[in-house]
């Protein structure tokens, strides 16, 4: 990979597979459909082969997304998005601890609660829930990205332009460059440097902040960085 003259210098991941675990959900579904407009080959990994095929299918033949179970899609993607619902998120990565080894591994998980307040964010042993998929992922290469965009957007036919910036997180320089480059193939989007791992725990918690947002304005609202 050649070396990055600016901090806006960005590698070329057109020809990278991505693999979306938990991708049945609404935000995976969305981020699959996304990359694969951009001309990625995608997979949707779910815990049942079938119910992927099938998120897959929803999608849109013309679109060429495949669907698999979880292992599977594991194996076949170059980058490795997770996006399970918390309460399954440490069980899913230490069932897949040897599929992951040496991938980039993207977690875009919220340990969120809801209350009749509204949402708030969780308390996490390790600190947050990317730093758990460290812990359990020795082996493999994460970074924090992908928290806070919207599944509806995402989904929504009539948006072409996403208008966001996405934050990406990590230790390892070269891996937050690939994944700040997968963020950019999403028109209108932006992906941009936002620290080390450890500070991960405080954008999934921002993610409650943006809910209440959209909430009170009933809005689809992300971020956007200035100056940079």
């Amino acid at each position: 990979m050649a070396e990055q003259r600016t901090p806006h210098d960005l590698p070329d991941v057109s020809g990278l597979t991505v693999a979306v675990l938990g991708g049945t959900g609404d935000q995976g579904r969305g981020l699959a459909r996304r990359f694969a407009l951009a001309g990625h080959s995608v997979v949707i990994g779910s815990r049942s082969a079938e119910r992927a095929a099938a998120a897959a299918a929803e999608l849109g033949a013309d679109l060429g997304v495949a669907g698999a179970d979880n292992a599977e899609a594991a194996r076949r993607g170059d980058i490795v998005i997770v996006a399970v619902p918390w309460d399954g998120h440490r069980a899913l990565l230490e069932s897949l601890r040897a599929e992951l080894a040496g991938k980039i591994v993207v977690d875009c998980v919220n340990p969120l609660g809801f209350d009749a307040k509204g949402p708030y964010a969780l308390p996490v042993e390790e600190g947050s829930a990317a730093q758990q998929a460290e812990a359990v992922l020795p082996d493999s290469r994460v970074v924090a990205a992908f928290h806070h965009v919207s599944a509806v957007v995402l989904l929504d036919p009539e948006v072409d332009e996403v208008d966001l910036d996405v934050l990406v997180l990590g230790d390892d320089r070269e891996a937050t460059d690939i994944v700040r480059a997968l963020a950019a193939r999403i028109g209108g989007v932006r992906g941009v440097y936002g620290g080390r791992l450890r500070n991960a725990h405080q954008v999934e918690a921002f993610t409650a902040n943006l809910i209440a947002v959209n909430r009170r304005y009933k809005a689809h609202a992300g971020l956007r960085i200035t100056d940079v």
